[in-house]
This record gives C-alpha cells, sequence and structure tokens, in this order.
C-alpha cells in the first residue's frame, strides 16, 4: 500500500467527497455519520451542522474527531484527517455555509438549501488535522 504525500493528500481531501465523521463516546460506541465538509490545503477542516445535534453534542464532549473521505472505485484510494476541535462558537457566515453545500449540490440547491438552513441553531466546527492517514492503490 503506497501513502500518500503531504501534497497529494491535502489535495485529496480538498476534493469534493462526502465524509465520515467519526467521534469518541463514553460507555458508547463512537459516532460514525457522513457529513458535508469543506477544507483548503493547509487549513482547517470546516464542517456545517446544527447546534444541538448528536454530532455537536459528541464533538462537544470529545473535542477531537475523525473526518475519512475516499474513492471506492478502483484504484482506492483514502484519507483520514483526525485532531482537535479549535472552534465551535460561531454559526457559518452565508459565504461559508454556501462554500460547503455548493461542493455537493448544483448552485441553486445551495443557495435554496442555505436560504433554509442557516440560523442561530447552526455551528460551524473548525478541525485542526494534526493527523493523517493516507492509502492511494494506484502508486
Amino acid at each position: 500500500m503506497a501513502v500518500m504525500s503531504a501534497d497529494e493528500r491535502e489535495k485529496f481531501l480538498a476534493e469534493s467527497r462526502v465524509g465520515v465523521l467519526s467521534i469518541g463516546r463514553d460507555g458508547k460506541a463512537p459516532l460514525a455519520v457522513p457529513v458535508w465538509y469543506d477544507y483548503e490545503p493547509g487549513g482547517e477542516v470546516l464542517i456545517w451542522m446544527q447546534r444541538g445535534s448528536a454530532k455537536d453534542r459528541a464533538i462537544q464532549a470529545a473535542g477531537q474527531l475523525s473526518l475519512t473521505v475516499q474513492h471506492d472505485n478502483p484504484p482506492y484510494r483514502y484519507v483520514t484527517v483526525s485532531g482537535p476541535v479549535v472552534d465551535t462558537s460561531a454559526s457559518p457566515t452565508e459565504e461559508q455555509a454556501y462554500r460547503i453545500a455548493s461542493r455537493y449540490v448544483p448552485e441553486d440547491e445551495a443557495r435554496r438549501y442555505v436560504a433554509g438552513s442557516l440560523g442561530l441553531d447552526s455551528v460551524l466546527v473548525r478541525v485542526r488535522a494534526d493527523r493523517w492517514l493516507s492509502t492511494d492503490h494506484g502508486k
């Protein structure tokens, strides 16, 4: 198995992929759920969610998380990032919310989604990607 270079793994994470968020929980199995996210190489992982949701509560308790993204057609590739949650104090701006939504749906649908979903009950989770795992079976 070939590990991706730092540049390769950051570019892979920056592509539009559904991530699987994993958060440890005391006395329970880890919470693992698909999420939309945003990432630019060298930056933080940004995840937009509803404040008070199961994801938000688990993140607040754990203070850290992992996110896995994959390409499941041959050659199989994946990247997992883990790190501390550095901020959950604010809702995303309209621009941040649109940037996340537009990675996954067409522009007009993304704008409608943001208009209907952005509000005081939203939270933008910012994660510092400290630890990386990656494999590219195409190498």
